[in-house]
């Protein structure tokens, strides 16, 4: 039997990708992107696959200066409720994309996407603003199942988000009033995924995870590098707010502040498997930051993680009771709350200064005015165990501090199993105050390091 050529031909088509059939680079596959070991309390809503062949791939402008964002809200409205939008070229964004209206969508970048920095005021008038520490970004993304993927067996500068933090940083030894966005915002998403994409050099924090619920982000590569040694300000890695239901797992940082930071209203979270270098710890807080306003962080999970050359690793930082003058844009104290069932486990310290850090007077150098008015919010039931590792020679023979502004502040904290060193090779002490240290595995001292050499100098 003679076979027809146009049949062989019809049949050789149907066997490549959608994406080679139309001219286009390879689309990566969705990944499976499933939390493990642990998960938010229950299972995350299933995500049904996308229709075949539905592809929107994102235009790109022609000019140096231009901005992509009309082409990329386009591809997004086209390819909402069911399709695949494709990010294979480079894209720069020169105005603000509020995404709010994502459904059933499938977001694909094997290119790059980068954010204007010719003007950083421009942006300082024209992102997104938050109330909260006045943060505020590029853009928003929200609705409900969305899935953003990329593939990090891509060479460099593929599948990655560019904040170009360099030029703000550099604005910001001359303007510490600058206002800065964040990299990335989900904001009002419910049921969504994110994963094996890099991130760069953000003008503030990388990520928010605002008012949103059910979202996993895994095998993310999160880099914050400046040139001239200018500095680096505010890379927050993840920050929940205000959110329920959030896993962020496998996945690496470097960066200048929190690896991670649990905001106001963060709940059922979990942060697993992942690796922090240069940070401030994987933090709860600040809280208790807003006069009126009562924060509550509950129910966190945080396992397996390894943090190199921090400042702190294990982290609790609550405001104290009076208000207080920290930072240009960061001001607080008096908020009520509380943080309640947080475990630590499994924790590998290399070179941080602190191991652990518990302290409700945040934000404030003053110790008398810290005791003189106690935070308004409470720490209960938090389990720290399993840390082992070093601590630097900044507080040695000190290796934490756990501090309660108030004996009925904190209540039921353990801390189990710690067997961190120091560089001297003394036995690790921990200041302790208004705490039970019965319930601490730990040599405890009345009064830290920097408060001795306070009083000797």
């Amino acid at each position: 039997m003679q076979l027809n050529p146009v049949s062989l031909l019809v049949a050789a088509l149907t066997l490549l990708s959608p994406a080679l059939a139309t001219g286009h680079s390879k689309i990566p596959s969705r990944p499976n992107v499933v939390p493990g070991p642990y998960n938010a309390g229950r299972a995350m809503p299933r995500s049904p696959p996308r229709e075949e062949g539905r592809y929107c791939h994102v235009k790109q402008g022609c000019s140096t200066r231009r901005d992509d964002a009309p082409h990329i809200l386009q591809a997004l409205q086209e390819c909402n409720d069911g399709g695949t939008a494709v990010f294979d070229k480079s894209y720069q964004i020169g105005s603000p994309l509020d995404l709010n209206f994502l459904k059933h969508i499938d977001i694909a970048i094997t290119g790059s996407i980068a954010f204007d920095d010719s003007d950083v005021y421009y942006w300082q008038n024209n992102s997104f603003k938050y109330e909260f520490q006045n943060q505020s970004v590029f853009w928003k993304l929200g609705g409900e199942d969305v899935n953003i993927y990329g593939d990090l067996t891509l060479e460099e500068g593929k599948s990655v988000i560019d904040g170009k933090g360099q030029a703000y940083w550099e604005e910001l030894q001359t303007n510490k009033a600058l206002y800065r966005p964040m990299l990335f915002a989900f904001d009002g998403m419910k049921g969504a995924t994110m994963s094996n994409l890099r991130m760069r050099n953000p003008p503030n924090w990388f990520n928010i995870i605002a008012n949103s619920s059910d979202i996993v982000v895994s095998n993310m590569d999160l880099r914050a590098e400046s040139l001239n040694g200018v500095e680096i300000a505010n890379s927050d890695g993840w920050d929940t707010y205000r959110s329920d239901r959030v896993v962020i797992q496998d996945s690496f940082i470097r960066n200048t502040d929190d690896c991670v930071s649990f905001k106001p209203n963060s709940t059922n979270v979990v942060i697993q498997n992942l690796e922090c270098i240069g940070s401030h710890g994987i933090s709860i807080g600040s809280i208790g930051q807003y006069v009126g306003q009562t924060d509550i962080v509950e129910n966190l999970h945080i396992y397996n993680i390894s943090m190199t050359n921090a400042s702190d690793f294990a982290r609790i930082k609550v405001w104290p009771g009076a208000q207080t003058n920290f930072q240009t844009h960061l001001v607080g104290g008096g908020g009520s709350g509380y943080v309640r069932n947080v475990t630590y486990d499994l924790l590998h310290s290399i070179n941080n200064d602190r191991a652990i850090t518990i302290t409700q007077c945040y934000g404030q150098s003053n110790k008398t005015l810290c005791n003189e008015f106690p935070a308004n919010l409470t720490i209960e039931d938090v389990t720290m165990k399993n840390i082992y590792g070093t601590t630097s020679t900044k507080l040695d023979p000190q290796a934490g501090s756990l501090v309660c502004s108030a004996p009925d502040r904190c209540s039921n904290i353990k801390i189990e199993n710690i067997t961190v060193t120091v560089p001297s090779g003394e036995s690790p002490v921990y200041e302790c105050r208004n705490m039970d240290n019965g319930l601490l595995q730990l040599t405890c001292v009345a009064e830290s390091e920097e408060d001795r050499d306070t009083k000797q100098g």
